[in-house]
């Protein structure tokens, strides 16, 4: 009831008449009413987003997924070996064991853990990553057992996932991403699809278009699920231009996604979710919905392809000189089409490398590091050649994003000497709930020599493990300051703030001796004692220094703590007040503000501190600074960074 009521609260008058409407047509479809009848399909259908699809891959690492797959053996999240057989049941959350009932879908509480288990564990094999698997074995083999598993996998899906009932017909960005899969997996079985079995899944496809075409989410929901949806009903109306509505539902899909797109990114590139994975899911919809239009006559604006390219310069802005992007905001490790199946791909390198062969980019083509499997099969055998004749031009990065709220101070770009600083004064996140957004205000992290020294702890937890879920997004997870024990932004619920705190940059001079930033927010301003949080960073390029000065503007007393999280695999030490962090050639030596009590903590749990998630429900510790103490109004407190490169 206090989620219910902080949802409504975060709700304007129009959404609460959009969500009132939704409930009753719910009803309607319960009782029988307004359910897709899918007529029966007439005309071709739409063409795959290469005219030739590639083969130049090593085949071994496909079939050997793939016979994973037969095997029954699928990767979900930490559960890197999951025995669920071939097939799998697709009710059943497979870390929990929850089998979820099949109740009718739109008014099953999927947020219920124990109706449902964990749902995005049940939900994740039932995006058909393993279906695109099965259909690039059979497409680069020929073996005929590996084009049966498609079948024998749909099969399944439909006899166990009937429409309209279960978790399985609850989300409409579930929908979406299955379409997705589902499109590569068709054209990749090519005359493989058919009789009975082509019957079946169009109509299966219908209703999937029909499902996302009534229930879009809209409004403070209108995040990158409203993306997800408009890009499944795209790519299902356009590869299956088949049924009556199908020329409205692109039309309109198309149409949407475009705006929605440019609307959910701004100019300088940066998605409005403050999330740079789903920054990276947003851009893969868009290269795919993109390919695939391109390829059957639906042309997206050049805004929309340039709003594409300078998203890739900001990823691309973040990476440090080892390939490595700060984990800011939420992630849940989800990728859209699983077209390379080993699990170490590197997403960010792989969007740079398809980016430097579509816009021609030089510099992206320098931190790609090669030309991937994922991209050979989303541009063709001969991008490659594409992507060789390109020279790459490694050089200083984009350093300001003003309108996403990320500025970049460094020195030595792209060297054996590089320092990379990524300093954060955007906002909380997207729309009236933030949901992807973490309390991160004024945080900032640091890498040396292309190696990860102070760092975002990443998200860990979503639907479930409230503690966790709330600990990784909360300020103390970050490389900021916490005032009176509480967050900068108020939790709501799991993907809910009720008050977001607003920051912004006030100076950024960047030169060649020194950059200087300073960013300030008013999170604190909600307290008795109203307090704002200024920051001024500078980094000395010569002498190799950042020195950190965070103020407070208050009338009275108050408990602060300042956090600093290093990587886990950095080597940490206290002595008299100093910390000393080394990683191989690196050393850091911090200093903190006079007259704080500053202790290390490492793997805590009640309440958690020291850790970090790489990936997705893994966590493990790392080594965290916290300076504590009260202080008065108008502190300021001094935070030194000495670094050393042997």
């Amino acid at each position: 009831m206090l989620w219910k009521l902080n949802r409504l609260r975060a709700m304007g008058a129009a959404e609460i008449a959009y969500r009132l409407r939704q409930a009753a047509q719910a009803q309607w479809e319960r009782r029988g009413l307004r359910l897709a009848r899918p007529p029966a399909p007439e005309g071709d259908c739409g063409r795959p987003w290469l005219a030739e699809l590639p083969r130049d891959f090593d085949v071994t690492v496909y079939r050997a997924a793939a016979e994973r797959v037969l095997a029954g053996h699928f990767e979900i999240f930490a559960l890197k070996d999951a025995a669920l057989g071939f097939p799998p049941q697709w009710n059943r959350d497979p870390k929990t064991g929850t089998a979820a009932p099949l109740a009718f879908g739109k008014t099953l509480n999927y947020r219920d853990e124990r109706v449902v288990g964990d749902i995005k564990y049940l939900w994740e094999p039932n995006r058909h990553a393993e279906l695109v698997t099965l259909a690039q074995a059979w497409h680069l083999t020929g073996e005929a057992r590996f084009a049966e598993g498609c079948r024998r996998l749909l099969d399944s899906w439909f006899g166990q996932c009937p429409y309209p009932l279960g978790p399985n017909w609850t989300s409409s960005l579930e929908h979406g991403v299955r379409l997705a899969n589902w499109a590569v997996a068709w054209f990749l079985l090519g005359d493989r699809v058919e009789g009975e079995f082509r019957d079946r899944w169009l109509e299966a496809i219908y209703r999937h278009c029909h499902f996302i075409a009534g229930h879009f989410s809209r409004h403070s929901s209108a995040n990158n699920h409203l993306l997800g949806e408009l890009m499944g009903l795209v790519i299902g109306a356009t590869v299956w231009p088949l049924w009556p509505e199908s020329a409205r539902w692109r039309q309109r899909a198309a149409r949407e996604f475009e705006r929605e797109a440019l609307k959910q990114t701004g100019e300088d590139g940066v998605n409005r979710e403050q999330a740079i994975w789903y920054q990276h899911e947003v851009a893969d919809m868009m290269l795919l919905a993109g390919l695939i239009g391109r390829a059957n006559g639906i042309e997206f604006s050049q805004a929309y392809w340039r709003r594409l390219e300078a998203m890739l310069e900001f990823i691309a802005a973040l990476m440090d000189a080892g390939g490595h992007v700060p984990m800011i905001g939420d992630a849940d490790d989800a990728r859209l089409v699983r077209f390379d199946p080993r699990p170490k791909a590197d997403v960010y390198r792989s969007l740079l490398a398809t980016g430097a062969v579509l816009f021609g980019r030089g510099d992206f083509k320098a931190k790609a590091g090669g030309f991937d499997d994922k991209s050979r099969w989303l541009l063709g055998d001969a991008a490659a050649e594409r992507l060789a004749s390109l020279e790459a031009r490694p050089g200083e990065p984009r350093r300001a994003f003003p309108e996403g709220g990320y500025w970049i101070l460094g020195d030595a770009f792209e060297t054996a000497r590089e320092l990379r600083l990524v300093a954060d004064a955007g906002p909380l996140g997207y729309l009236s709930i933030a949901a992807h957004g973490h309390a991160d205000a004024l945080s900032f992290t640091l890498s040396v020599a292309g190696r990860q020294m102070l760092i975002d702890p990443g998200t860990y937890a979503y639907h479930t493990q409230k503690v966790w879920r709330d600990y990784f997004r909360g300020t103390s997870a970050h490389n900021t300051l916490r005032v009176d024990g509480v967050d900068q932004s108020v939790i709501g619920g799991n993907f809910l703030w009720t008050r977001h705190a607003t920051a912004r940059c006030v100076e950024w001079t960047p030169g060649a001796e020194s950059d200087r930033w300073v960013g300030e927010h008013n999170g604190y301003r909600r307290l008795a004692d109203p307090v704002t949080h200024r920051r001024e960073v500078v980094l000395e390029k010569p002498t190799r220094r950042i020195r950190v000065d965070d103020a407070l503007d208050c009338k009275g007393p108050h408990r602060i703590e300042l956090f600093w999280h290093f990587a886990e695999d950095c080597e940490v030490s206290l002595n008299a007040g100093i910390i000393v962090i080394r990683k191989g050639p690196v050393t850091l030596r911090l200093s903190g503000p006079d007259g704080l009590t500053v202790r290390l903590a490492r793997g805590e749990s009640d309440p958690p501190l020291g850790w970090v998630s790489r990936s997705f429900d893994a966590k493990c510790p790392c080594t965290t600074a916290v300076f504590t103490g009260v202080v008065s109004a108008g502190w300021e407190g001094t935070t030194t960074m000495e670094i050393d490169l042997s």
